[in-house]
């Protein structure tokens, strides 16, 4: 496998419609991208996703190795929810904490990852596992669960369970809490003085909870805890990552970061030197969501780094094999349905009666515990 191609495992981008242009296919193909993440200018009907996932699938024959991409799309229920009606409509997840039935959680995770099976989307960059500390914090509000950190550990650790049977992947985010703050990372980059104790006696505590429900990924925040690292923000953090992360949690799924092209990162340090410092930080996986000209200069920057030395090849190597491991795990057997039983999969009326009631602050009639 040549380096180009390794370094292209550790990309996922955004693409610019309802179907792949013709720039986006050959630059998926020649450089094996490893996934792609969808947004609303990407989604319309259930069958033009279905079809626009099946495009993206396909591309996999001609990849140098025939790996499946992650399909990922931001479905958190409430405000973050990118795929309209006729799908289901479900509640922030705040509605979950209100309720605190953590077996409705179970299920409604469940449901929702039925929705993103029955259509192709392998990967939901959720659950928030924020713990709303700040009530002022606009930027995640009811995305969070509680402002307990236990409440938000016990339903993250359900929704992970639910999606899990669902087939579908999970991304605890963003660590290690968003909840906070007041700044806006897609704006500018916040800064915390929280410390290192602070965050172990709260922000922590549902991040390690969804490690022990085994999520897929854990996705970094655009913020610096200069008490923690005085240099670099979360994202770019070896403190973070490998110290916290990988040696303290004994984390081995793969880490992911939040879009690369948010302010917080571009207005701060150059389109070159983001994605060579996280790696080095140790993410596996770089996230491109709206900038379709950054990526083939992130890719060029990487494979200089390599070339030079300061980014070691090794250790490049040793993630590009953790997530072909996630893939072969868990996307080998993993499809869309055909195309008619996806649309029977899609607002089904038991999906919408569950989402009306969390919606009204009550628990759904006639859903079974979890292993029921």
């Amino acid at each position: 496998m040549s380096m180009n191609h390794v370094i292209g495992q550790h990309f996922f981008i955004g693409i610019s419609g309802h179907t792949l242009t013709q720039e986006e296919k050959s630059f998926i193909v020649d450089n094996n991208i490893g996934g792609v993440v969808l947004f609303g200018r990407n989604v319309a009907e259930p069958k033009q996703v279905w079809e626009l996932c099946h495009e993206i699938q396909s591309l996999r024959h001609k990849m140098a190795d025939k790996a499946p991409l992650f399909i990922g799309i931001d479905m958190e229920g409430g405000r973050v929810h990118r795929l309209k009606s006729p799908f289901t409509q479900w509640p922030a997840a705040k509605k979950l904490g209100d309720l605190d039935a953590p077996t409705v959680s179970f299920h409604l995770a469940n449901r929702l990852g039925l929705e993103l099976q029955a259509v192709g989307i392998n990967l939901d960059f959720a659950p928030s596992v924020d713990v709303l500390t700040n009530p002022a914090n606009t930027v995640i509000g009811d995305r969070a669960i509680s402002s307990d950190p236990e409440m938000v550990a016990k339903h993250v650790s359900a929704i992970i369970r639910g999606f899990i049977k669902s087939g579908v992947l999970t991304c605890a985010k963003h660590f290690p809490g968003h909840g906070n703050t007041l700044l806006d990372s897609h704006l500018d980059l916040p800064v915390e003085q929280s410390d290192l104790a602070r965050l172990e006696s709260l922000e922590l505590i549902p991040f390690k909870k969804a490690c022990k429900a085994r999520v897929d990924m854990i996705m970094t925040s655009h913020i610096k805890f200069p008490n923690i690292d005085p240099e670099w923000p979360v994202t770019l953090s070896e403190i973070f990552i490998q110290k916290i992360i990988r040696d303290e949690f004994r984390y081995r799924g793969l880490v992911i970061t939040d879009d690369l092209g948010m302010k917080a990162m571009s207005d701060n340090y150059g389109v070159e030197e983001i994605p060579v410092r996280a790696l080095k930080a140790g993410v596996d996986l770089l996230l491109y969501c709206n900038e379709p000209n950054v990526p083939p200069q992130a890719l060029e920057a990487v494979l200089g780094a390599v070339a030079q030395g300061s980014l070691d090849k090794n250790t490049l190597q040793n993630s590009y094999q953790r997530i072909l491991d996630v893939k072969k795990a868990k996307l080998a057997s993993f499809g869309a349905l055909p195309l008619t039983d996806a649309l029977n999969v899609v607002g089904n009326p038991e999906h919408l009666k569950i989402a009306a009631a969390v919606a009204k602050g009550e628990i759904p009639d006639g859903l079974l515990p979890e292993h029921g």
